[in-house]
């Protein structure tokens, strides 16, 4: 490893606003609740405004609550460099997803200004809406409505509570019916998006490496499963003329592991999130049973290999316990894969900072996912504690994020002043 080079970015001022953004929606000492249209959404979206607005920056939020801050280049008709990610979160979740990509890419603007850099291209940071998907079950509502992707019935989605999407959206302070007709964004007008994130994975702390270049993201299939059973007293039915959804729905919950299991060193991942039991009573056979399925694979062919082999399973279990069976999907993308010359420059600005980080794939989608499909894209992986995430033991430290940051100014600054590859 070269002799490592000093940091350009305030390391201080960065994490000072990641901590301040941490306690809207503060769970314990370090979680964080705050979920996406909530009022705790809000406040964070403002808090984050002004940040953008304190650099000089342009801000709005359009209709899919997007928050966009724009700091304008020498020359408009250039494409634009797009820098962000999203400060929503999980019901459970911790301080740093999503969240340094939106405030890492702030500080960036903040140190091109101080260094008397002036960009040739607009240069936007935007604050994704909805990115996790928690609330209404479909993830990448605001960088799909962005980008002209949403589907028909994304507005009638309903919270937990019962709340539609487009009720959240008025609370929120969004015209719903501004969607219709909203031009979306056009090939060609952005010319590069980066994004910061932690990896939420092990693999940076096992090498032993602070940041990462991100070779791609997984495709995730998403499928809400309801099996359907009869109800009987759990004293008096014999097991041999049960009709349990919940057995059923078990045998599937091991069948996507074992299959996710199936051919080691393969990225493939399968998990059961989210499991409703009805009547949900000790003594009642359980008559239906509602369960997600997240599969994904940075391999298509093989993805689809395993979704046609868990629906077999699926058909052989619901007939030999007499259950019926719907299955809705809720997600289907395919992997998208980092543009080769943004990850040249990603690694030739680490290797002038006296890095070699290693390149490695991305399992969770990102905001970048929606995005590669209207412009190249980028992303950096800052390294997390034991990489977990989703938990508000979710922890990124100073230090590595803030070279992380340093990575993303290096090459949003090369890219500002000529988009060259």
């Amino acid at each position: 490893m070269s002799t490592l080079q000093p940091i350009t970015i305030n390391t201080a001022r960065l994490h000072q606003r990641i901590m301040a953004l941490a306690e809207i929606g503060k769970l314990g000492e370090t979680g964080v609740c705050r979920l996406a249209l909530t009022q705790e959404d809000r406040a964070g979206v403002e808090l984050v405004r002004s940040w953008m607005e304190e650099t000089g920056m342009e801000t709005r939020i359009d209709p899919f609550a997007n928050l966009i801050g724009v700091w304008r280049g020498l020359d408009p008709q250039k494409p634009a460099l797009m820098l962000g990610s999203h400060v929503d979160s999980q019901p459970y979740g911790g301080r740093f997803d999503g969240a340094i990509g939106v405030l890492g890419a702030i500080e960036v603007v903040q140190t091109m200004q101080e260094q008397g850099i002036q960009p040739l291209c607009d240069v936007e940071v935007v604050a994704f809406c909805d990115e996790e998907g928690c609330r209404f079950n479909k993830g990448l509502f605001g960088v799909r409505g962005m980008t002209g992707k949403l589907e028909t019935d994304e507005l009638e989605r309903t919270d937990k509570n019962g709340i539609t999407r487009r009720e959240a959206l008025l609370a929120f302070g969004c015209d719903p019916a501004a969607i219709e007709g909203y031009p979306p964004l056009r090939q060609g007008r952005i010319g590069a998006f980066l994004e910061l994130h932690i990896e939420q994975g092990p693999v940076l702390e096992s090498l032993d490496q602070p940041i990462g270049i991100v070779s791609g993201i997984s495709g995730p299939l998403w499928l809400t499963v309801e099996m359907t059973g009869f109800a009987g007293h759990a004293g008096s039915v014999p097991m041999g003329m049960r009709h349990d959804a919940l057995l059923g729905a078990a045998k599937i919950i091991v069948a996507l592991n074992e299959l996710a299991r199936r051919e080691p060193g393969a990225p493939t991942v399968g998990t059961v999130g989210s499991l409703q039991v009805f009547p949900d009573s000790r003594n009642i056979i359980p008559e239906r049973v509602s369960f997600t399925v997240d599969l994904r694979d940075i391999d298509l062919s093989r993805r689809n290999a395993l979704e046609a082999e868990l629906l077999s399973i699926l058909e052989q279990v619901a007939c030999e316990h007499g259950l019926t069976y719907s299955i809705r999907e809720d997600t289907n993308s395919e992997p998208r894969y980092c543009a080769t010359w943004i990850k040249d420059m990603l690694r030739d600005e680490a290797e002038g900072l006296g890095y070699k980080p290693p390149e490695l794939m991305s399992g969770p989608f990102h905001d970048s996912l929606a995005m590669s499909h209207v412009c190249d894209y980028g992303m950096i992986f800052v390294r997390c504690l034991e990489g977990i995430s989703h938990n508000p033991k979710e922890y990124a430290s100073p230090e590595d994020i803030a070279l992380g940051t340093e990575l993303l100014y290096r090459t949003a600054r090369r890219i500002a002043l000529g988009m060259e590859r």
